[in-house]
């Protein structure tokens, strides 16, 4: 279990005979030495390299802060907490400020040689800490300026002050409570600067009274591993926390705003995501093959700045807050779209167009077809397209999504994602006072579980609605009691 004594963490345990614990080879030091330079995921994933085994640092507050592979960090954490009941791992404690543990579950290396593997791989550890420590004061400057630049819409200048940073998306959480302060520094401990968790990016900020972390990551790539450690640290530290779906950079502040949303309706402990679709999400509930498949033969006349134009413009529902986040002038906007439209032969003013092409920028890949490769046609048409669901599959899983909600709410609903979310418009053609309508729609939010000022949100139940709407679901025939609010809708050219 230990470098020099069975059942004894790594620090309580005697100096062990020179026969018995070799010197670890020059090479295995310098390996490990390179990747301590690099970032303490690449050297805990030597360290598992170097014992032939997986290797796993345990914070005694956020629980595995680094795991290769990453399954193992569940098995690390129970033997951190419990050494006497794993004789067979290598624990040690890097004897740091925060109490950080290394296990090692080696599997043909010797004892011998897998416990100093991990006293040199601890060292190295508390080496990065004292180097964290000393530049601490500088990277929390560094990282709450970079916030502030994607914040304003300079993604090209935060990848600059980050070193020339390859991420093209951010995943934001925040989160606010009593101890976001305690929370915050048990993070900037777990996420040293500079370091990647799975290959992503992490900012750490104190804004306020709220916690405020970013995962930088390339279109397609993870940030699973930062939504762990988030979703930790705020059931331990008791925080509410929201969090985004991942976003271009250049639609930074809409992320933002959507995590502040989700905040706000999230529950003490809990981390609430804006979306909020979890199983029922069109991602997960169509094959992630298909999908990508269909969102590349949709997408494929398009360039890397027209998708970037089309996204931005889908999720901010107007062509003025897309030219604000691209920094192009307005018109640039609406002539690239006019462009787009004809290129992809679709309709961009019919919002179930809008939805399907949304919903094909958040496929899983994206990437150009080959020139070869056949093209697909977006149209309203059946909403959900077959070559992602089944009719009959499709027409399921959107009975199952609105199901909570009555006919009252279910044409109220249509008709305002209909009008883009506005509800100045929906108001008009339903005849009710927009008082009544906001009400209606937080009814729906609240039988749905949902958050509909979500974009991706709106998405999704734009599809689901059309795909089971009948030929009754117009405003005429909404349920009438008489009254004020309930007038009717206005006449046609009114």
């Amino acid at each position: 279990m230990t470098p020099s004594g069975a059942g004894r963490p790594g620090h309580l345990a005697g100096p062990a005979p020179a026969s018995a614990a070799p010197d670890l080879s020059g090479q295995a030091l310098r390996r490990l030495t390179r990747a301590a330079a690099h970032s303490g995921a690449a050297l805990i994933a030597e360290a598992a390299d170097l014992t032939d085994g997986w290797a796993v640092l345990v914070d005694p507050v956020t629980g595995a802060v680094h795991s290769t592979p990453h399954p193992a960090g569940p098995e690390g954490e129970r033997a951190a907490a419990h050494p006497q009941a794993h004789p067979h791992l290598t624990i040690h404690q890097v004897n740091d400020a925060a109490g950080t543990v290394l296990v090692l579950g080696p599997r043909r290396t010797p004892a011998p040689q897998a416990g100093l593997v991990a006293r040199a791989t601890a060292d190295l550890l508390r080496v990065r800490a004292r180097r964290a420590d000393e530049v601490r004061e500088a990277e929390q400057r560094l990282h709450a300026a970079v916030l502030r630049l994607l914040l304003h819409g300079h993604a090209q200048l935060a990848a600059d002050v980050l070193g020339g940073a390859t991420a093209t998306h951010a995943t934001v959480y925040r989160l606010a409570g009593r101890a976001a302060h305690t929370a915050y520094q048990a993070l900037w401990r777990a996420a040293q600067p500079g370091v990647s968790l799975g290959g992503t990016r992490v900012l750490l900020c104190l804004d306020g009274a709220e916690l405020v972390v970013v995962a930088l990551h390339g279109a397609h790539g993870d940030h699973h591993p930062a939504l762990s450690l988030v979703a930790r640290v705020a059931d331990r530290h008791q925080l509410a926390g929201g969090a985004a779906d991942p976003a271009p950079l250049d639609m930074f502040a809409t992320a933002w705003a959507e995590a502040g949303t989700a905040r706000n309706s999230a529950a003490v402990g809990c981390l609430t995501c804006a979306t909020g679709l979890g199983a029922h999400g069109l991602p997960r509930v169509v094959p992630a093959d298909r999908l990508a498949a269909w969102s590349a033969a949709v997408l494929q006349p398009l360039d890397r700045e027209q998708r970037r134009t089309l996204e931005a413009w889908l999720r901010s529902g107007s062509a003025l807050a897309a030219a604000h986040a691209l920094d192009v002038a307005e018109g640039t906007v609406r002539t690239r779209l006019r462009g787009i439209g004809t290129l992809l032969d679709a309709d961009l003013d019919d919002p179930t167009v809008q939805a399907q092409l949304l919903l094909a920028l958040r496929a899983p890949a994206s990437a150009p077809s080959p020139s070869t490769a056949s093209r697909t046609r977006v149209t309203p048409h059946p909403p959900l397209p077959a070559d992602l669901l089944a009719p009959e599959h499709a027409h399921r899983w959107a009975s199952t999504l609105l199901e909570p909600l009555d006919t009252r709410l279910r044409i109220a609903l249509r008709c305002w994602l209909g009008h883009r979310g506005r509800t100045a418009p929906a108001a008009a053609a339903l005849g009710l006072h927009r008082t009544t309508l906001t009400t209606w729609l937080t009814e729906c939010g609240r039988l749905l579980a949902l958050d509909l000022s979500s974009a991706t949100t709106r998405t999704e139940l734009r599809l689901a609605v059309e795909t089971i709407a009948r030929p009754g679901d117009v405003p005429e025939a909404l349920p009438r009691r008489g009254g004020r609010t309930y007038r009717g809708p206005r006449p046609t050219g009114e």
